[in-house]
């Protein structure tokens, strides 16, 4: 079914309003993402926000190809896995 009117089937979803949040969902067509991000330092100079995540596609060749990440002060830093 893979790019033709897939939905949600599944959808997590939380924010504490204080710097941390996460959220999480998969399609019916074998998407699905999630991430969660936390302020670091909060009230310094080096206040920053990390997240981590991956998401999970079919490619093409039909193989599933999974992406986590990191992305912080030091940038995005993807990691393919299939």
């Amino acid at each position: 079914q893979s790019g033709k009117d897939a939905t949600i089937v599944e959808l997590t979803n939380d924010n504490d309003g204080l710097g941390q949040y996460n959220f999480a969902y998969r399609t019916s067509d074998g998407i699905a993402r999630q991430e969660q991000g936390a302020l670091k330092n909060a009230g310094s100079e080096n206040e920053a926000i990390e997240v981590q995540g991956s998401y999970t596609y079919k490619g093409v060749d039909g193989k599933d190809y999974t992406v986590t990440f990191v992305a912080n002060e030091n940038g995005y830093q993807p990691r393919v896995q299939s």
